[in-house]
């Protein structure tokens, strides 16, 4: 079920009044609901798949017992471990990257000069957000092993914590700690919190609906045909994806983080203005800080982190990047994204300037930011926005010819799509749309913050007549992240 359809938009209130005016009296009954809702919005888009996470989910709660039950034995709880990252990445594996090392493989042989048939790619969909509750389900097994958490006993609250509808299929990636504590805590309504939860839903589907799918279909006519344009339209192409993904993704989650304030329950933070980073290891912290956590914590420090060796480190960093990249698809474009955005990296990182920003944000005294502020985010909104030729690219040929039309194309020509946009309103709009994110940067969770009453309802009434002219229920968009 999509957050940005109809279905949905009738599914949340059934969902919020069953939850706090019938089931409010038990939680244990107000977990299975949550669980009900949360399998029939994951199988209305395919209710076979409900039985792979049924399963991820019935495998992770075992394995968490066995290893906490083996905690003095470290051979035996590291067994159990590994039936949990086996089984997981068995997963993944057979339904997101089979078919790819298969064709890689005979890609392989081809380019050695043997022509070999593929006979062993399975014809299978992908399930949808398989990459996202696999993490968040090893995560768990993972922080049961490292004995940073005593596993639950109570299979109902497991259930709902791997499958709560709101961040199941595109984040952010919870751990046990912080969902899985409020999911086993009674819950009682606040007014505020559901208050500030319809405004981040509100917000999240002005970024999905006005941002990020007015810019979908001039991105797409781009790079389908990028063979004609010149470098000034394909620069403008991947530049507007930028904005795309970040609406498109970003959107995602507001509304994740504001449906799970109606029912009481506080997701971590996945987004913090990355257009407004100064170097790139900052735009990693506020961009799908979820993801970038999760590899820092189970991966970038058990391979030793920053405290070996200068060149151990970039090795470190070199792995998480590809790592990072490979999870995004099974494609040789996510990789050389990922490999690009470590070659970005490791520079600030060799400078020890990879935590400067970690705490604060662009203009952070001052209402205004300076003008080496100004390049920097230039700087590095440029590096980024190159990379996304690579993620948006189907393949690396069209990356690398899409590099070579701008090099070979290089002069400007306005930019004038098939069905007649006039791109001086879409300029308008991103002006007006960062501004705004800028007055609000140092809050991603209210925004809406404004004290005025008149403001605030200026800002409703303006976010809400733009869902409401750019709303195209026969485009029905789906969440570009869904597909990962």
């Amino acid at each position: 079920m999509l957050f940005n359809s109809i279905e949905y938009l009738l599914f949340l209130p059934i969902v919020f009044i069953l939850y706090w005016f019938v089931f409010n009296k038990s939680l244990k009954y107000q977990n299975f609901l949550i669980i009900i809702a949360s399998y029939v919005f994951y199988g209305w888009w395919d209710w076979r798949f409900l039985f792979l996470i049924f399963l991820s989910t019935l495998v992770d709660y075992f394995v968490g017992q066995k290893i906490y039950d083996n905690r003095d034995n470290d051979k035996k709880a590291k067994y159990w471990l590994w039936v949990s990252m086996i089984f997981n990445l068995g997963l993944l594996g057979t339904f997101k990257y089979f078919n790819f090392f298969v064709d890689s493989f005979v890609d392989m042989f081809h380019v050695m000069g043997y022509d070999i048939k593929s006979t062993w790619t399975l014809s299978i969909i992908l399930p949808v957000g398989i990459s996202f509750y696999t993490f968040q389900t090893m995560s768990y097994s993972l922080d049961v092993y490292y004995k940073k958490l005593v596993p639950t006993r109570n299979l109902t609250a497991f259930i709902a914590f791997v499958a709560f509808f709101p961040q199941l299929v595109a984040g952010p990636i919870e751990r046990a700690s912080n969902l899985l504590s409020q999911i086993t805590a009674p819950r009682k309504f606040n007014y505020v919190q559901a208050s500030e939860g319809m405004k981040l839903i509100l917000w999240g589907f002005f970024k999905k609906l006005v941002i990020a799918d007015s810019l979908a279909p001039i991105v797409d006519d781009i790079f389908q045909n990028y063979g004609e344009h010149s470098a000034s339209t394909l620069i403008l192409g991947v530049c507007l994806f930028t904005f795309q993904v970040y609406g498109d993704f970003s959107g995602y989650t507001d509304i994740a983080l504001g449906t799970s304030k109606l029912f009481g329950i506080e997701l971590m933070s996945n987004f913090k203005f990355p257009n407004f980073s100064r170097n790139v290891a900052e735009y990693w912290q506020r961009w799908h800080i979820s993801l970038s956590t999760w590899f820092r914590h189970y991966l970038y420090i058990p391979l030793g982190g920053s405290r070996v060796s200068k060149l151990k480190s970039v090795r470190n960093i070199c792995i998480i990047f590809l790592v990072s990249g490979f999870w995004h698809g099974a494609n040789w474009t996510f990789i050389f994204w990922g490999g690009i955005h470590a070659l970005f990296y490791i520079p600030v990182f060799l400078m020890g300037r990879n935590r400067i920003y970690a705490d604060n944000v662009i203009g952070e005294n001052s209402f205004l930011p300076s003008f080496k502020e100004i390049l920097q985010v230039f700087a590095t909104f440029s590096l980024v926005t190159f990379s996304r030729i690579f993620f948006r690219s189907p393949t690396l040929t069209d990356s690398f010819n899409y590099m070579k039309q701008i090099a070979s194309h290089f002069y400007y020509e306005p930019y004038v799509h098939p069905m007649g946009y006039r791109m001086l309103d879409f300029f308008i709009l991103l002006a007006l749309f960062n501004i705004y994110e800028y007055l609000i940067r140092k809050d991603e969770r209210r925004p809406f913050k404004f004290k005025s009453q008149i403001t605030r309802f200026v800002l409703y009434s303006m976010v809400v007549l733009g869902i409401l002219l750019f709303y195209d229920d026969g485009a029905n968009r789906s969440f570009i992240y869904f597909q990962f």
